[in-house]
């Protein structure tokens, strides 16, 4: 199917002249000797480019331009003018016009902006189905109180440019929560920069975020882009904040209140435009009192607090996720996507998942590898993540009521409870003495008992 075409000019000559050279080139060609009509037709025919003149009777190139880009923001617009000025030119591209060509008009140049025009179209589309697909990759699912919550709070704060601090477990999906916000965004044009702070070593990081310049390092030849140069326009994901050092978080802090930068080693004061969005697993006020992270900071980018709660509070989002991982999987895979049984959804419900998603992610995966047939059944599930078979298989339960003492019959009830316990949390004594409510070094002293 050829390029559609619509030539907006009250010169006849050029109408005829110009429409017959395009025809020739293979384009599909219409014309219209005013704005009024040409606006009737791009109703009807919708073209996929516009050759519009700024001077015409009735409304001029200029009114039409914006009636068209206010109906048909995806036409493109290219502007022909016998008296082409700065101004002229400025402020059609302003209102959204590709481009714009002087008379008289020379066919080679009209049909470079044409296909250059339709390339940029094309592209436009492009991203716009890339940024789509990746919005439903990275979406959050699930029906739950708790994530009902999320993406209420997602969608208030993803059209603004307020800076967000994401709390949040290990696996809970902190990242995925910044993807969706920068995507739902005004900057989802622009770039997100992932930034892991734990990561990136202590001698390293100022060269990471801000940049060096040729020959400052030893090993170094050429200069280097640093992260937040690179997300300016865009967003700055600075994940597991944290982690990061005092020091480190002083220079953070200036970079932030003056949205400025020096590379390493250079004296050029680069200014840069980031929105900042920054996410960390630990508790942030906690970590203050402890003198290991700035109160400041924290108020500088505590300006929306997103909490993202771990999946043993959101139970009711297991049936939903274990259905989009098994989708996932199967496409990756090109393989006939499995099924789970209600027996093995109850199974993995009454689960704690201290890896929260990821772990539930991981395991489907595996039992969607593993088990042959269509159907992933409860005796499918591994016995770590059954509690029904643990309970089963232990015999505490009989010997609780052999137990003559009560003193007996508590100590009993309490390895039984400990040891249920530390199953659930894959024997994590920190999450399980906060699960419990008892200090760690209690239940490390009680375990110990144990044996």
């Amino acid at each position: 199917m050829f390029p559609s075409i619509l030539i907006v000019d009250d010169e006849p000559s050029i109408l005829q002249t110009l429409g017959g050279l395009l025809s020739d080139e293979g384009f599909e060609v219409t014309t219209a000797a005013n704005g009024y009509e040409a606006l009737k037709i791009i109703d009807t025919e919708s073209p996929d480019l516009v050759l519009l003149d700024i001077w015409m009777p009735g409304i001029d190139g200029i009114e039409t331009l914006k009636e068209i880009k206010k109906e048909n923001p995806t036409i493109q617009v290219i502007i022909i003018t016998g008296h082409g000025t700065i101004e002229t030119a400025v402020n059609a591209t302003k209102l959204g016009a590709y481009d714009l060509i002087e008379k008289p008009l020379s066919i080679d140049k009209v049909i470079v902006a044409i296909n250059n025009a339709l390339n940029f179209r094309n592209l436009e589309e492009e991203n716009k189905y890339l940024r789509k697909k990746s919005l439903e990759k990275n979406s959050i699912n699930g029906n739950s109180f708790k994530t009902v919550e999320l993406k209420k709070n997602i969608a208030k704060a993803a059209p603004t440019n307020t800076w967000i601090l994401i709390i949040g477990e290990n696996g809970t999906g902190k990242e995925l929560v910044a993807r969706t916000i920068h995507h739902l965004s005004p900057r989802a044009d622009q770039a997100l920069i992932d930034v892991s702070c734990a990561a990136i070593p202590e001698d390293l990081i100022e060269s990471e975020l801000f940049g060096h310049e040729k020959g400052v390092f030893s090993e170094t030849t050429t200069k280097k882009i640093g992260k937040f140069e690179l997300a300016s326009g865009g967003t700055i994901f600075l994940d597991e904040i944290g982690d990061m050092s005092l020091k480190t978080q002083a220079k953070i802090l200036r970079v932030l209140q003056e949205q400025k930068i020096q590379r390493v080693g250079g004296s050029r004061t680069i200014r840069v435009d980031v929105r900042v969005i920054a996410a960390s697993n630990k508790n942030l006020e906690e970590e203050i009192e402890k003198g290991r992270f700035r109160e400041d900071l924290f108020y500088r980018l505590n300006v929306f607090p997103i909490e993202v709660s771990p999946l043993r509070q959101r139970l009711d989002d297991i049936p939903v996720l274990v259905d989009t991982f098994l989708e996932e999987f199967a496409v990756q895979n090109r393989s006939k996507r499995k099924k789970i049984t209600p027996a093995a959804l109850d199974i993995l419900s009454k689960y704690a998942w201290p890896g929260n998603v990821r772990e539930l992610k991981n395991l489907v995966e595996r039992l969607a590898i593993m088990v042959d047939t269509d159907a992933i059944d409860s005796k499918d599930i591994p016995a770590a993540y059954n509690l029904d078979a643990c309970l089963e298989s232990d015999s505490a339960d009989s010997q609780l009521f052999q137990v003559d003492g009560l003193r007996e019959a508590k100590l009993a009830f309490e390895k039984k409870f400990i040891n249920l316990k530390l199953v659930q949390h894959q024997h994590n004594v920190t999450r399980t003495a906060e699960a419990i409510g008892v200090g760690r070094s209690y239940l490390h002293k009680k375990i110990k008992n144990f044996k």
